[in-house]
């Protein structure tokens, strides 16, 4: 209860009752992280540093639990892919197996087997043969979606067919890749505030285009932007013209409640971008169909 009340008291905007939270005992919410990053950002270096125990057991458990709930969507995608061309080692008991009718007694009485089809173990394989860059928008106030597309992308860069990037942007691009996997150093790198420039967001996504094909870039904004439409139209066109699957996320949280610009998104989706509210479990869905080759 005690824990309860100096967690409210910390999203009325309390960062006295911060350092009096223990971290074993509150109850693990995204509203709640979202109250003490933000207000950790005014912070001295030192409290920053006494808030860390109780950032990690936050950032750890709402981790876990989405890990869980995202399962069911990304079944299958983690199995590696085996191909039929030869060049794993020989499968001994396999090629005795496929060769019997050509045994052959020797002289000695012994029995021989000519392996006129030697058969080949195949080689398992798993490649990161997918690609999904998030674009996201860190401009203004600390928002839940911003924690959202973090622990989101550190789940799905566990699937061993998805490389996953994390570019965050205001005015300008960040990219914070290296750190994917560790959602709670990237929420503790994330620097909120500045203007919108979602078309920069999308240039350096360009970039780590290989195979547009099987490329994903998920954009989570407002759609505020700050700086001439023209530029942003046109830098979702030549991905969606390039093959990229693409999708913009006016809202990425559970409750899926967007607060965009409608007339930018209706010129988004002219341009070959849909635009939607979801929850990391419709993203994931979203991702798993493209892995999976559905809805194409």
């Amino acid at each position: 209860m005690r824990e309860e009340v100096l967690a409210r008291a910390a999203d009325a905007g309390r960062t006295d009752v911060l350092a009096q939270l223990d971290p074993a005992s509150v109850r693990p919410s995204v509203e709640l992280l979202t109250s003490v990053l933000s207000l950790a950002g005014g912070l001295p270096e030192q409290q920053v540093a006494k808030l860390r125990p109780l950032v990690k057991r936050l950032v750890a458990e709402l981790t876990r639990e989405l890990a869980t709930k995202l399962r069911p969507a990304l079944t299958g995608l983690g199995s590696p892919r085996p191909t039929r061309r030869p060049g794993g080692r020989l499968d001994l008991p396999r090629t005795l197996r496929a060769n019997l009718q050509h045994s052959r007694r020797l002289e000695d009485g012994r029995l021989v087997v000519v392996p006129e089809r030697p058969v080949f173990g195949t080689r398992a394989r798993q490649e990161a043969d997918w690609r999904l860059v998030l674009v996201v928008d860190v401009s203004g106030s600390m928002e839940a979606s911003v924690i959202w597309s973090a622990l989101t992308a550190a789940v799905l860069a566990g699937v061993p067919t998805l490389s996953a990037h994390f570019l965050t942007f205001s005015t300008q691009v960040i990219d914070l890749t290296d750190q994917v996997t560790d959602p709670l150093s990237l929420l503790l790198e994330v620097r909120v505030g500045g203007g919108t420039h979602i078309a920069a967001g999308l240039a350096h996504a360009r970039t780590l285009v290989s195979v547009p094909s099987r490329t994903l870039v998920v954009v989570v904004s407002d759609f505020e932007e700050g700086y001439p439409l023209g530029g942003l139209l046109g830098e979702v066109r030549a991905l969606a013209g390039s093959g990229v699957h693409l999708l913009g996320c006016a809202a990425l949280d559970d409750s899926g409640v967007p607060r965009y610009s409608l007339p930018v998104a209706q010129q988004l989706v002219a341009a070959g971008m849909p635009v939607a509210a979801l929850s990391p479990l419709a993203l994931a869905r979203w991702v798993g169909d493209r892995l999976r080759g559905e809805n194409r």
